[in-house]
């Protein structure tokens, strides 16, 4: 929410003009890649909550411009200090799809060296069932050839030599060579099973590994895809923030003549209500001061009357000449502005929201008239629309609404002259006002409605206290 300023009287010679009050800053990025315009938290609530109170700031800054185009720039700020944290955010998403992506052909490799181990084990047991079959071949010709030539003697042919055409010898030696062929045969069978055995351990274990492998392998293809939307996500979102920048950018530059036209306007009204605050002020200090040396004089006058009168019924012509001479006139002492007894025109519950004195350009922004900033001539008050505003004192109502000076609905209050000092009092952006010029009211009365009438970006009240024709601190006054 911003507010109105007034200007302030910065020298004895300038006393009788006003000084504009309101130097617009306006956020305009020189470039894309200007530094964003905080430091913010880590915790993101945090820097959303900054980069809104940034914005705020931003926008309290701006005197005198309208609500639209102090909202785009508020906008272009917080747009502006998103970017960065989008633009880490999407080299962050980028990073694990290429982490996502590295994991998918870690594992396809794998996955392919396990499919290249099944083929390999596999291929070594169509080797093994062709080696069993060629060993389970051998064993059958070792038996039949031992049967061809005589067998192998059962107990009762070796005892009483039945059917045997060759010698007990002969056929012993024959029965131990066939057995010993047949057993090296049946050993070697069983080394073979038992390999065989292995290897379908092997082909089991690594067919499991390769269903787990490629289980993964689709998760991490789900993980990269994962990866991949969320970084098309953050890209579509920066490329948003850089486009609304750009636009924005754009829209404040083709809008900066009509807001300096403008601002021309109001700085050219305020000057003149200005000057007629000076000059008020001005007459009623030269009406009190003269009101306050005709009642000195009348009552010396007086004074020396009787003190004449005096002398001569008393026969003292000496003393009768003293009484007639006229002393020199000595003008009042100026007592202290606390005099006036101002009160706040809300309730203690309605906050400050900004004070008085210099607001220095934001970093980063405009500065239309070269000075750095400009100075708030009043405080704000934070009043939601609607607020009853009040009279800081009695006095005569000399303006009261609407008004060209961008302050909307007002009311201006004089409060004549107090030992010495002249005090106007003014309030800015009201919904609506209930009071005429010309009107006494007392103080504490109902003047007025709060609002964000004029140029404002927000609900609120701007008040201020001008003191011998001077913008002073309200906050000196209350």
């Amino acid at each position: 929410m911003t507010s109105s300023g007034r200007p302030v009287r910065r020298s004895p010679g300038g006393r009788h003009r006003r000084v504009l009050s309101a130097a617009v800053a306006l956020v305009l990025a020189a470039s894309l890649g200007a530094s964003a315009p905080a430091a913010f938290a880590d915790d993101l609530e945090d820097q959303q909550a900054a980069l809104k109170a940034e914005a705020a700031r931003v926008q309290q800054s701006l005197e005198f411009v309208d609500a639209k185009i102090s909202k785009a720039v508020g906008d272009l700020v917080i747009y502006r200090g998103q970017l960065p944290a989008a633009q880490q955010a999407l080299l962050e998403a980028q990073g694990r799809v290429a982490s996502a992506v590295k994991e998918v052909e870690a594992l396809a490799a794998r996955v392919d060296l396990a499919q290249q181990n099944k083929a390999k084990i596999t291929q070594q047991l169509d080797a093994d069932k062709q080696k069993i079959a060629s060993t389970k071949k051998l064993i059958g010709q070792i038996a039949t050839q031992a049967y061809k030539s005589g067998g192998v003697p059962s107990d009762l042919t070796l005892f009483f030599g039945a059917n045997n055409t060759g010698s007990l010898t002969d056929t012993m030696d024959m029965a131990d060579q066939a057995l010993r062929s047949q057993n090296s045969a049946m050993d070697k069978l069983t080394q073979q099973n038992a390999t065989n055995v292995n290897s379908q351990a092997r082909l089991q274990a690594v067919e499991a590994e390769i269903k787990d492998l490629k289980a993964k392998a689709d998760a991490a293809l789900a993980k990269e895809k994962a990866a991949r939307d969320e970084a098309a996500a953050k890209k579509a979102k920066v490329d948003k923030l850089i486009a609304d920048t750009t636009r924005l950018n754009k829209e404040l530059e083709a809008a900066k003549p009509g807001i300096q036209k403008k601002l021309d306007t109001v700085k050219t009204r305020q000057q003149a209500v200005a000057a007629e605050i000076v000059e008020r002020d001005r007459k009623l200090r030269e009406a009190w001061l003269a009101e306050q040396r005709r009642i000195a004089e009348a009552a010396a006058a007086a004074a020396r009357a009787r003190a004449e009168a005096d002398a001569r019924a008393r026969g003292d012509a000496e003393a009768a000449a003293r009484a007639r001479i006229v002393q020199p006139y000595v003008p009042p002492v100026t007592g202290p502005p606390s005099a006036f007894g101002l009160r706040h025109p809300f309730p203690g519950s309605v906050p400050i929201t900004s004070g008085f004195g210099w607001r220095a350009t934001p970093p980063g922004t405009i500065d239309f008239y070269g000075a750095g900033g400009y100075m708030h001539t009043g405080i704000d008050f934070g009043a939601a629309c609607g607020t009853p505003v009040y009279a800081a004192a009695a006095g005569e109502v000399f303006s009261a609404g609407w008004a060209d000076d961008g302050g909307g609905n007002n009311v201006k209050i004089s409060h004549g002259v107090v030992q010495g000092n002249s005090l106007t009092t003014i309030y800015y952006h009201n919904t609506s006002v209930v009071v005429s010029p010309g009107q006494q009211v007392s103080q504490g009365q109902l003047i007025a409605y709060s609002g964000t009438t004029g140029n404002s970006t927000g609900c609120h009240s701007h008040f201020e206290t001008w003191l011998n024709g001077e913008a002073v601190d309200p906050m000196r006054l209350l």
